[in-house]
């Protein structure tokens, strides 16, 4: 009777069971329903600034727990340091990463997507020409060339990819007619172009074309946004902006020396120099030993021009703020050469304050510019022109100098160049504080 008793029991929940499931069926889940993709902008300069806020997107991105990384590539390339630390950044992420090229993807831009494990294209979008070059827009030496070429095919290799034409893209020496390289031209696909070399997975016009190929069509979108202060930080650290920064700041705080006051040169250079430390501490680069060691610097200058020394205080106030300079840096040589453009825009500036406008400012107040002059009553050596014409008799041998009587007075004097003998007659011709200058008179005179 119990396991007959038992049996109903089981039967009587399974039948409930079942109505229950016909009345109230299960939601069904939509493709990407409950995922999270992180939109991750990768737009203009390729540089130090751009990876810092990357860091900052894909550290967030995985603290949320983000399904997918999308980088909308919107860039004409950059520098290749920045690139590959991009590149490690990627690589080092578990989150399938995905290159969204909304416009164009050159250079630098062309080496990040290739890193992606999926790159997709806007209609019209370029992607491609990514040979290396240095700051004056020629062709880098053998040894970078080598390795960029080697990072490209690496690159392309990654994720199956025919690497001759991530090298085309960097070498013009190599030839593929189909896709118009005719040996001077580097290698740069069009969407439909870069679709059927392999170079692309798909075309979508937006992202919604875009989440309906990666099966997310119901995903939760997240969109990173690049802060006021990551703006800045990105345009201050571009390596053509810090030598302008801080020429700017060293010639304002030159002209400030010979301005009365403290005025515009001197709000410019203490602007410039802060912008500078500011968005490179912004993008990481510099932390609170730089604005210490700066402040040492400008401290120990000061001391320098207040209490002159031996320029001990100078030297090591100079060395202080170069110190700083390069610690906040994120290239040392970058920030070398910004150092001596700077210091030569500087010393121009002081040669011609010194020649067209003097000293002014605090400068005239560390200066001793008074001299004793005669008019001023500071006479060293009165000037005896009264004698001038007067005769005289020598007291002793002038070979040239010797001792005069004129008009009853003792005077040291001197030849016009001749000797003369003791006694002989003398005439004074000229004056010029205590030099008085006879000539021998004849006896026919």
């Amino acid at each position: 009777m119990v396991a007959k008793a038992f049996r109903m029991s089981l039967y009587s929940v399974c039948l409930l069971t079942g109505l229950l499931l016909l009345l109230f069926p299960p939601p069904v889940q939509s493709d990407g329903e409950g995922k999270l993709v992180y939109y991750i902008p990768v737009e203009q300069t390729v540089e130090r600034g751009l990876l810092a806020f990357m860091e900052r997107s894909f550290e967030a991105a995985a603290e949320e727990g983000a399904d997918h990384i999308v980088l909308e590539v919107d860039t004409p390339g950059g520098f290749v340091d920045a690139a590959g630390r991009i590149a490690n950044l990627m690589n080092n992420t578990d989150i399938p990463i995905t290159a969204f090229v909304v416009n164009e993807a050159l250079s630098a831009g062309a080496y990040i997507s290739l890193i992606a494990d999926n790159i997709v294209m806007m209609p019209g979008t370029d992607m491609g020409s990514a040979a290396v070059v240095d700051g004056a827009g020629n062709a880098a030496e053998d040894k970078s060339q080598s390795v960029w070429l080697a990072r490209m095919q690496d690159a392309a290799e990654k994720n199956g990819r025919d690497p001759i034409y991530a090298l085309a893209m960097a070498d013009r020496s190599i030839d593929l007619e189909e896709y118009r390289v005719d040996g001077e031209s580097l290698l740069t696909f069009n969407a439909n172009e870069a679709l059927e070399a392999g170079y692309a997975e798909a075309i979508a016009s937006n992202r919604e074309e875009l989440l309906e190929f990666l099966g997310m069509e119901n995903a939760i979108e997240r969109e990173m946004e690049v802060s006021f202060a990551e703006q800045i930080a990105r345009f201050v650290t571009h390596p053509i902006v810090v030598p302008i920064l801080l020429s700017i700041g060293s010639l304002g705080l030159v002209l400030e020396l010979y301005s009365p006051g403290f005025g515009i040169p001197g709000l410019m250079g203490i602007s410039a120099l802060l912008l500078y430390f500011f968005g490179h501490t912004v993008a990481g680069f510099a932390g609170w030993e730089t604005y210490i060691l700066f402040g040492i610097g400008i401290v120990l200058v000061v001391i320098e021009i207040i209490v002159p020394g031996f320029g001990i205080f100078g030297i090591l106030g100079i060395g202080a703020i170069i110190s700083s300079l390069v610690l906040g840096s994120y290239s040392t040589m970058n920030v070398m050469v910004s150092i001596l453009i700077a210091g030569v825009v500087t010393l121009v500036a002081i040669t011609l304050l010194f020649k067209y406008a003097g000293f002014r400012g605090p400068m005239k107040k560390v200066i001793l510019f008074d001299s004793t002059k005669s008019e001023e009553g500071y006479v060293s050596n009165e000037t005896r022109k009264e004698l001038v014409g007067t005769l005289g008799e020598a007291l002793t041998v002038l070979r040239p100098s010797g001792t005069a009587l004129v008009n009853d007075e003792r005077l040291d004097v001197v030849s016009e160049g001749g000797y003369i003998e003791q006694g002989r007659k003398v005439k004074v011709v000229r004056t010029a504080g205590s030099r008085i200058v006879v000539r021998e008179v004849m006896d026919n005179e």
